[in-house]
């Protein structure tokens, strides 16, 4: 029954593990944050086709607008652009931080599975007294 016992508390460990790691890759961009994300998308693309567009417009048509420089839509364009960029790498460190995270954990639950390994080889392995009455002696490195 001992076993049954450590085999459930070693689950149970298991599963608030497991639950932990789904709340970190929610807190990280799980379904919610695709949905924000791809919304964000669009309204950078319409922001910066809107511009691109009715600056092309203007140019073709040539209207001319008294509040407005001529190439200030073309910067706002580039500046949506530029911002874009910064909110992707942004984005790309929070993967990466937690790619790392990840990384780390593993070679941490390695490291203890490895000293636990080492402590259960010691228990299992008798401790070399000598030889016993009736068994042979190891044969020495000299007497090749």
């Amino acid at each position: 029954m001992d076993e049954m016992e450590a085999l459930r508390a070693e689950l149970e460990h298991y599963r608030a593990e497991k639950e932990k790691i789904r709340d970190i890759v929610g807190q990280i961009g799980g379904q919610a944050g695709r949905r924000r994300q791809a919304t964000i998308n669009v309204v950078f693309l319409a922001l910066v086709l809107g511009a691109f567009a009715f600056d092309f417009l203007r140019w073709v048509f040539e209207w001319s607008v008294p509040f407005l420089p001529p190439q200030f839509l073309l910067e706002l364009a580039v500046l949506l652009v530029s911002l874009k960029i910064i909110w992707m790498i942004h984005t790309q460190t929070k993967v990466d931080h937690f790619q790392f995270w990840i990384l780390h954990s593993i070679e941490f639950q390695m490291s203890v599975l490895t000293r636990r390994l080492s402590e259960l080889t010691a228990r299992i392995t008798p401790a070399r007294e000598g030889p016993r009455d009736g068994d042979a002696s190891p044969p020495s490195e000299g007497a090749r």
